[in-house]
């Protein structure tokens, strides 16, 4: 058994394809396939179910896997200890974000981060909280940030701002003079929102729980149409197709639709979500984790108040 044929395992669970596994590995496909043959071989077990679309995790293969990941990121502790022996804010720190915070925060914190530690570049993934987590557990990145607290007990986390929301209407809108919106008077709307999989889309809903009800009852909500992005959504806006629920991080990004989109507070208490910086209790290069911390702290993004050292929560 070598930590090479549990890579190509990993692979395939992840990939779920004997194909794209080769490709993100490197390798060829045959050679990929022999090597996980043999290692099946060794241990006298079926790890997958070959079908003719697709490729199942057998239950003992589900057991197999979890305990390859955790050797996989053990053994990868050992690069990690040699660095951290040597210059932990050196070598690359792999850094996945949500999609609806990375436009907003990545371009300043990329700047601030290039001045503070310039021997430590970030390599960069946008994706949903679900697969940054996933892609975090198993040690594909080292870093997320996400929204609001998470409860998995194998991650710590922190807190690092507070973020305003807002809501965006065409410049055409009823509402457009008005001071502020109360989060009741969604549900009367044709909002536009994210697609499933995004948890702004679930923040967005928590704000009014009538609407977040409107699946249920056609009646609740006037219409909801969904985009696959933010930007996609303000253009939807700028046209007059409905209004939305942005992070206020979003607005000084709208400097070409100042013309189309207006941009009113919610009254007060305002909705608001936590921006938490989220790693692996096993990973070492906590210098690394810090210095990320420092310059997300330092930022001064619109709407966003930084939070107070609190305790990190496990």
């Amino acid at each position: 058994m070598t930590l090479t044929e549990l890579k190509y395992v990993i692979a395939v669970a992840r990939e779920r394809h004997f194909g794209r596994a080769a490709e993100s590995c490197c390798v060829s496909q045959p050679s990929l396939s022999v090597a996980i043959k043999k290692l099946e071989e060794e241990l006298g077990v079926t790890l997958f179910e070959r079908r003719s679309n697709d490729i199942a995790v057998t239950p003992i293969g589900s057991q197999v896997i979890a305990q390859a990941q955790k050797v996989l990121e053990e053994s990868r502790r050992i690069i990690d200890i040699a660095h951290s022996g040597q210059d932990p804010l050196s070598g690359p720190l792999r850094l996945g974000v949500i999609y609806t915070i990375a436009p907003y925060l990545l371009p300043e914190l990329i700047s601030a981060m290039t001045v503070a530690t310039p021997k430590m570049p970030l390599f960069l993934e946008e994706n949903f909280t679900s697969e940054l987590l996933n892609k975090l557990r198993s040690g594909q990145i080292d870093v997320a940030v996400t929204a609001n607290t998470l409860s998995d007990t194998g991650f710590m986390t922190q807190e690092i701002y507070e973020e305003n929301m807002v809501v965006a209407v065409p410049a055409h809108h009823p509402w457009v003079n008005r001071s502020y919106v109360g989060p009741d008077e969604l549900k009367d709307q044709t909002m536009l929102l994210l697609g499933t999989g995004h948890c702004f889309r679930d923040q967005i809903l928590g704000i009014c729980p009538t609407m977040a009800r409107f699946q249920a009852s056609a009646s609740t909500v006037q219409r909801t149409v969904e985009g696959s992005s933010l930007q996609t959504i303000c253009h939807m806006v700028a046209q007059g197709l409905g209004i939305t629920v942005l992070p206020s991080s979003a607005v000084p990004y709208l400097a070409g639709l100042s013309n189309t989109v207006k941009i009113i507070p919610f009254k007060n208490p305002t909705p608001t979500r936590r921006v938490v910086l989220v790693w692996r209790k096993s990973f070492t290069r906590m210098a690394a984790v810090d210095a990320l911390r420092e310059q997300m702290k330092k930022l001064r993004l619109n709407g966003c108040v930084p939070l107070n050292e609190p305790a990190l929560l496990r």
